[in-house]
This record gives structure tokens, sequence and C-alpha cells, in this order.
């Protein structure tokens, strides 16, 4: 939504590690992990077909030609990056191909290290959080507009096993980002969400083009913005 508001790239690096994991899993490496498992995987990403489109509208995925679409929104897919995103040789891997996006146009990123690792000079960084009751709650409605099954006990229990990966791996843990502004969603909606972040970038006096509005204005800066997001993209949906 806030890329859409400003005009911009949308880059969801999550979406990425999600490929990545899938592909894994058809190739048969699946997790827990064994040593030598990242390289392998990593070699995978070399040897087949990835592609991204970053749009306002929304990222695409394309793996040998196969537009991955709604695969990678689901439960499964979700376990399996929260995986495959603590192997350092796919990070090692997938890194570059995201710097490699956000600096050829610039745009919104999301991510759980786009502040802290892929893109720490970004113009405005933010962390967005909300209770864990809440998260849980927008991932099951998202799951069940997908027409995937689960309950909120089940959903509660996966977030908590992947915020724990996520937090306690050795590379480019989950982390506040220095300078980032820390934003709780518990009680707002999507766009109350992207009203508060836009009103945070004019505080800091960064002048991009709102859709909304009528008259475009050039920025001072790239147009690069990082999100750091607590939860998924499914989870914290603007």
């Amino acid at each position: 939504m806030l890329a859409e508001r400003l005009g911009l790239p949308y880059l969801d690096t999550g979406a990425m590690y999600r490929a990545a994991g899938i592909l894994a899993e058809r190739e048969g490496i699946v997790p827990p992990y064994a040593s030598g498992d990242g390289e392998r995987i990593a070699s995978l990403l070399d040897e087949h077909d990835l592609s991204f489109d970053a749009r306002p509208e929304g990222f695409r995925v394309v793996l040998d030609g196969e537009d991955l679409g709604e695969a990678i929104r689901g439960l499964r897919a979700s376990s399996l990056a929260s995986a495959v995103s603590a192997l350092s040789a796919v990070r090692r891997a997938l890194v570059p191909l995201q710097r490699k996006a956000g600096e050829a146009a610039g745009g919104v990123a999301e991510g759980r290290d786009v502040g802290s690792v892929v893109f720490p000079g970004a113009t405005l960084k933010v962390f967005l959080t909300a209770s864990p009751e809440v998260r849980a709650r927008r991932r099951l409605k998202d799951l069940e507009e997908r027409g995937e099954s689960s309950s909120l006990e089940e959903v509660l229990k996966r977030q908590r096993e992947r915020d724990l990966r996520d937090t306690t791996r050795a590379d480019s843990p989950l982390m506040v980002p220095p300078g980032a502004l820390v934003l709780d969603s518990t009680g707002l909606s999507p766009e109350q969400v992207v009203a508060r972040i836009l009103a945070r970038m004019a505080d800091l006096g960064i002048s991009l083009l709102d859709s909304t509005q009528r008259d475009p204005v050039k920025s001072r800066n790239d147009g690069r913005l990082a999100r750091e997001d607590r939860a998924s993209i499914e989870e914290e949906r603007i």
C-alpha cells in the first residue's frame, strides 16, 4: 500500500527466501537442513532461472518461467523461508540480488533484515510490529482468504517458532536497525500505518510523489525506503 501511494517499486525480500525454500524442497532439500545444504541451495539458485518483478502494486517471483504467485504466501512457504534464510550461503546468494534490485530503481523494501543488512543506509527505516495475538489473527485471516485452513493456536505456534529462529540466527538476525522508526500497528488499520509513515517522511523532509496528490514533488534523495518488518508481509499487510 505504501509503495502504491508513492508510486515506487515494491521489493519483498521475504518472497525471495520463500522461493529459495520452495526450489530446495522440489529438489529434495528440506529442513532441518544438514551441513552443506546451504551451499547446495545456493548452487540451485545459480542453476535455475529465478527472476523478480518489483512493481508498486506487488512483487512477482518467477521460477523457471513459472509464476509462483500464491504458492509463496502459504504456511509451508513461510516456514521454509525462515529456515532457508538462516543459511549463510543462501543469504550470500540473495542479498546482492536484493541490493541490485533496490539500487536500480529505489523503492519500498520489506524484509526482516532490509534496514539492518540489505539497505542500512536507507533514507527511512521503519520497524513495524504488533502484539502476537493481532499478528496471528491477521495472518489467519489472510490464510482463510486464500482458502488455506489453520487455527489461531497453530498460527501463534508457528509465529513464535519463526520469531525465535529469526532473532537468534547467527547471520543477520532480526533486530531493530539503528535509526529506525518503531511503529506498533496493534490498534491501527493499514491506512493509518501508511499515514504515520508518510508523516514521518514529512518530518524528515523526504519529499516523494504521493499518488493521491495532484502535484508531483521531486525527491531530494534516491527514493529508497526500507521497512524492517517484525512480522511477515501476510501478518503486516500495508
